[in-house]
This record gives structure tokens, sequence and C-alpha cells, in this order.
């Protein structure tokens, strides 16, 4: 949500930040800007739409000169989306500038304060409050810009990621974070700022990523400064090596990033248990959970805290944990969890899932269980997210970097790690045998291969496509643990086309929403001939009845959903708690093909941000 990328050393600024910026817009945004130092002025161009608007606007400005400068991506809060709202902001004298991530909650208050000292505001943002509280705070203190900076934020409540630059002293940026990511590249004699490290990836391999309530003064030919907000002491930054390459987010062919990641699925799934899981020995071993292991075989229950894609697969861990290591599990929405006074015990284990690591939600949920003694497991994709450095423990998805804002791969790494977590458990505690424990170690070792064969759907997905793409409602069925994979389905098709869609139980479609079917209604059914498949053959004969089109995911081979279903697609056969991995790969494939077909942006669909860092 919202991106930010600076820029200061020897080479011209404009071009690493645009080019930053187009990285950046998977974040998902609604309006950027840019500005320079030319060596005499402050030079700004900023705009409502795309990063290629902004482009135009800039050089018709001629605001593409200078060495030091910043750049945003705007996806609104406070104020609706236009050229005055959009960073960056000026404060009253001119001599301030700052780009800000996130939401300043106190912001009313310290506004009007801030007009009876006599300031003005152009814009309805937050964030131009935060810049003239910066400069009120650098008058009244006679203080340096850091130091004004340190004092304004520890009056403001909220969250942030913030750049400054005054004018007064060119060949600095401070930057400060507080629950909305910030990387730092360091470079020879120069330094690159950003929301995470695409931006710089190709420029330099070293990277700090500042913690929550730390700052930086970032300066041309001096080392770097990291100091704790609340009480200004010095902090010994960690400069982390990146293991990101240019190939991982270019888009290789493939029209959207979308498409690209939903074929990555094989091949990120077998890094996701590569040296994790050695089948032949009947072996998993994640250190996570070795070193941990007893809290995890002594907890009365599990409480899984997600948001979005991210707790569809934490539904599907729910079955599979249940099933093989029989300790309970709850589920709950991150956003709801950290607000109903929960019951969190010193002996639950919560495990936290969140492809970026910070949603902001999980996060604060994360904070909650600590306070109350729980033991807190991670599941991220990001490495060195705030999730991973918040949890206990944890395991990384080896997903690659996702930048497509629905998320398609980042499920599917999801489901295996916790696929993985749940056997071991099982073999720990004796609730599998083991002919059955080597049995699911061979079947998720060649699961890359059947998701590939899914993967041949693609051609009969898109046929599909292009007979539903102009409908307005539909409907997802599945059952046991595919009842997740029904809600992920009809998530995705609402991500990116914009049609009205809602998963459910199968056996619920009776008690309510059987009233919406009729010859107009498509309705996928999820019915692998695993698991409740009678069930939902019968629930597949109500729809026909009531004239509802059907398109049914089958297992290979299936005759009698075939004779019913006016649209088939077929997957593999596999073992039922398997069926998630195969099931949505064909779900994700028609949602893309609707989306392409209706002209949507597949991979920034409209006001959806890819981490969402704000609440």
């Amino acid at each position: 949500m919202c991106g930010i990328v600076g820029y200061i050393g020897h080479r011209d600024a404009y071009p690493v930040i645009i080019k930053g910026l187009h990285r950046l817009e998977y974040r998902g945004y609604d309006s950027a800007g840019i500005v320079l130092y030319d060596g005499k002025d402050l030079k700004l161009s900023k705009t409502k739409g795309k990063v290629s608007d902004l482009e135009a606007k800039a050089e018709s400005e001629k605001t593409t000169i200078g060495k030091i400068g910043m750049g945003h991506t705007r996806w609104a809060t406070h104020g609706v989306p236009n050229d005055v709202n959009s960073h960056p902001h000026f404060s009253n004298s001119g001599k301030l500038v700052i780009i800000h991530n996130g939401i300043i909650e106190n912001y009313e208050p310290l506004k009007q304060e801030l007009i009876k000292r006599g300031y003005t505001f152009k814009s309805d943002t937050d964030t131009e409050v935060l810049v003239n509280l910066i400069e009120d705070v650098k008058k009244k203190e006679n203080c340096k810009l850091g130091k004004a900076v340190q004092i304004a934020l520890n009056q403001v409540i909220g969250a942030y990621a913030i750049a400054v630059i005054d004018i007064e002293k060119p060949d600095e940026i401070i930057v400060a974070r507080l629950g909305s990511p910030l990387a730092i590249g360091i470079g020879e004699d120069e330094f690159f700022i950003a929301s995470d490290a695409t931006p710089f990836i190709e420029y330099t391999s070293n990277a700090i990523y500042l913690e929550d309530e730390e700052m930086a003064i970032v300066r041309l030919h001096k080392p770097l400064k990291v100091r704790k907000i609340k009480d200004d002491s010095l902090v010994d930054p960690y400069i982390q090596e990146l293991q990101l390459n240019l190939e991982q987010i270019e888009k290789g062919g493939y029209d959207h990033f979308m498409m690209k990641e939903i074929y990555e699925q094989p091949s990120v799934i077998k890094d996701t248990y590569r040296g994790r899981l050695l089948a032949n020995k009947g072996i998993i071993q994640m250190s996570g959970v070795e070193d941990n292991l007893e809290k995890f075989l002594n907890a009365k229950r599990i409480l899984i805290v997600a948001c979005g894609t991210s707790w569809h697969a934490g539904l599907v861990a729910e079955y599979i944990i249940e099933e093989f290591s029989r300790i309970p599990v709850e589920v709950e929405y991150a956003s709801e969890f950290r607000y109903r006074n929960p019951i969190i015990n010193k002996d639950d284990v919560v495990i936290a899932i969140s492809q970026s690591g910070e949603t902001a939600d999980t996060l604060a949920a994360i904070k909650l269980a600590k306070e109350n003694g729980a033991f807190v497991f991670g599941v991220c994709n990001v490495v060195g997210s705030s999730i991973s450095r918040e949890t206990h423990a944890g395991a990384y998805t080896h997903a690659g970097p996702e930048i497509g804002v629905a998320s398609t791969k980042a499920f599917t790494t999801q489901i295996t790690i916790l696929t993985l977590l749940a056997l071991r458990l099982a073999k720990a505690k004796g609730t599998m045998n083991n002919s059955e424990y080597q049995r699911y170690l061979l079947e998720l070792e060649i699961m890359p291969e059947k998701v590939q064969e899914a993967l041949l759907t693609n051609d009969v997905a898109k046929q599909i496509a292009e007979i539903y793409k102009d409908a307005t409602n539909c409907l997802y069925l599945g059952r046991g643990y595919n009842f997740p994979v029904a809600l992920e389905g009809a998530l995705k098709l609402k991500e990116i086309s914009y049609i009205h869609a809602e998963g459910y139980p199968a056996a619920e479609m009776k008690h309510g929403p059987i009233a919406l079917i009729d010859e107009h209604m498509p309705v996928i059914v999820i019915a692998p001939n695993k698991g409740h498949y009678d069930k939902v053959v019968s629930n597949i004969q109500e729809i026909k009845s009531r004239s509802g089109k059907i398109i049914a995911v089958v297992t290979k081979g299936d005759t009698q959903v075939k004779a019913l279903a006016d649209h088939v697609i077929e997957i593999p056969e596999t073992n039922e708690p398997f069926t998630p991995l195969l099931t949505t790969i064909p779900l994700q494939l028609l949602s893309y093909h609707i989306a392409v077909l209706r002209g949507c942006n597949v991979d920034q669909p409209r006001n959806l941000a890819k981490s969402v860092t704000v609440e």
C-alpha cells in the first residue's frame, strides 16, 4: 500500500526513482509524484493516475534534473485521489518536503493547533499536517531536521514510513518508520530508499530494514546513522544481503505478473519443501518447528490469524492440522481478533500467516498474542519482513516476489508449509501410522508435477471464461477441504474481474443461496472424487433442476458429474487433504481469463493494494 522511492548519490536521481516507482506499482495506488533537488530548488511534479502519467508531466515540467530526490505512489486514505492530495507535500515555507505511507490518526487536532499558529493547508491529507508539524518543531526548537522529525514523531499517533528533505541541507534525507516497511539500500557513495528492495536490486545487494520506531539520517559521503525515535539512542543496524534478482521481478514473457505467478506454482511449491522434505527417508525438518517442538506438542489449541487469501490458507490448514495431528484449531480474521478481547492462553500456539509479512492487522494480532504469553509462529514470504522479526519462530514460503495484487502462488506455498507442519506434528504425536505418513510424504513430493498437469486446464478455463465473462454474479461451492478453496475462488473473481461472487459450503446452498439460482447464474462446484463426493453430486443435481449453469472441477476420469455439468475441468487424482493444491489452479486461471476478457487491470485491480499496512 503506497510506495516510497528515494535516492541520494552520484547518479541522476530521476531514472532511478521513476524505474523504482514502476517496480512498486504492484502495491496498488491512485496517484504519483516526484521531487528533485536540481542544485538550486526543489522541483515538484505530481498527478492523479499512473506512473506513466507522472513521467509525461515531469518531463514537460522539467522535473528531471538532480542527484537527490524522492518519489511516491499514493493509495488514498485522507482526501480523494487528485493532483493536490498526491505526494510529495511541501511545508508552508516551501523548505521541507515529505512523502509518507500510513495514517496519522491524530492529524485533526494537530491540524487545528497548527492553523491557530498561522499555518495553512492546500490538501486534505494527514501528510501535509505532518510536514508542517515538523517545520513548526524545527522553528520552535531551533534544531536540525533530524531532531525536528524525531520530536514531531513523538507527538503523532498512527503508522508511517516517511522520507523528508530540507532545502537548507539538500545533501541528506531523513527517513523513519512505524508499522510501514522501509528499506535503505547501501551502495558505493550512494543510498537508495524504498518500501521494499525491488527498486534498487540492480544497484546494490546490501540493505538495512528499519525496525519500528527507528529513524535514519541518510547523508552523502557520511556513514548512515540509525536512532530510536523515542529516546534518541543510537542503533547498530544489521546490513542484510538481498536474495532478490531482476529476473524474479520481471514478467518473463507473460502478459501479466498474475499469469506468470500462476505458472510458477510447480517450481515454488518445490522450492518451499526443498531441504525440508526428505520423503524417501521419512523426514520433515523445519528448524522453526524442531526448535520449538514441545510448544506445539503441548499446545491445548492452535490459533491461526490472517487476512484475505492467507485466511483461506489458514482454513485449509485447520482441516489438515486437526485431521493429521488432532490438535484443535481456530482460524480468525486478524482484523477482528485484535478488537474482540480474545481469550489467549500461555499454552496456545498462534500461527500468523501473511504473504508480505507487513499486514498491519496481523502484526497487531501477533503483538496481542505475545502480550498474553502465547507462542507465535510466523508463515510469510518476505525475508526480513516485520512478521518474521516479531514472531518467536516461523517458516518462510519460498514463493519468490509476488507482484500481482491477487495472491496465487502465496496461497499454495502457504498450504505447503502448513501441511509440512501438520505432518511433522502427526509424526511426533503418533497420531498417524508410519505407512500412512510415508504415503503422504511421497504424494507431497510429487505434487509439483500434479500442479503442472493441472495447469494444462488453461485452454478449457479460457473457453469457459469466454462464455461467462459478462456474468454479474457467481456462486462457488465446495465441501470439506475444498470449502476454503470455494472462498478463495470467489475472492479471486471479485478482486480482478469485479464480478460479484460468493463462496459457500455446498451443503449450505439450501439454506439461502439456492434462491439465487436460475439460468443466468454460473455455479462453480469443486467436486473431486474424494471425501463428500456423493453429497456434492446431490448438490449439483439440485442446481441442475433449477436451470443453473454448472462449471465443475472434477478428478480426471470422472463420469457422474460430467453427465450433469455444463462444463468440466479435470485435475489429477490425489489424497483428499492435498486436493486444494490442485482444485485452486483452474479457479485462478478462470478468474484470470474472465478479467482479461473484461478489459480489467489484472495485476493492479482498482482500489486494492498488495500489502495492507494500514487498518
